[in-house]
């Protein structure tokens, strides 16, 4: 066993496996490493691995496996890492195309003035260092990141959007998507 994982069962045809007792780092690479896992030895029934930012979501079709086969699995791959566990994939770099300002981006002006900067260190400072993937989110698998080094926190808009353009980049907190 894993001392910093815990596995819970979620419904009939799921389990999660939660990193515990680690620094967020140390929790996203443990989750990411165990999914890459999952992934090569393609367990029979095993339907979708779903890494998140500390835990582990994993499908199955209940009808093919069980928890208790799934969660050995889990606690057999759990006890070979260390929190520290290189990725088995090599990580992949994206450019996403960014245009700021106007139309564009209605909201660069006030993102600027909560953050005491002008629009351009605004928009140096997100362009300026790779962002890493943590897990992809809501709607349609949208990449949730590390946000970029701002001086302070994004605050979340008070009432959100109804609608929001498709290819739309959104900060809020310390993250991006």
């Amino acid at each position: 066993m894993n001392a910093n994982v815990v596995i819970s069962d979620c419904g009939d045809s799921a389990l999660t496996a939660k990193a515990v007792g680690l620094g967020p780092e140390e929790s996203w690479r443990l989750v990411h490493a165990l999914a890459d896992v999952l992934d090569s030895i393609r367990l029979h029934g095993v339907q979708d691995v779903v890494p998140t930012y500390d835990t582990l979501l994993v499908e199955f079709d209940c009808a093919r496996t069980d928890h208790d086969t799934v969660r050995g699995i889990l606690w057999h791959e759990a006890a070979r890492f260390a929190a520290t566990a290189p990725r088995t994939r090599a990580p992949r770099r994206f450019v996403v195309p960014v245009v700021y300002g106007g139309e564009h981006g209605p909201d660069l002006p006030r993102v600027a003035a909560q953050l005491g900067l002008t629009e351009s260190e605004v928009i140096d400072l997100h362009t300026g260092s790779d962002l890493t993937v943590r897990c992809l989110g809501a709607p349609a698998g949208a990449p949730m990141t590390d946000g970029p080094p701002f001086p302070a926190p994004v605050p979340r808009l008070a009432s959100p959007r109804v609608r929001v353009e498709p290819g739309s980049v959104a900060v809020a907190g310390r993250q991006a998507v």
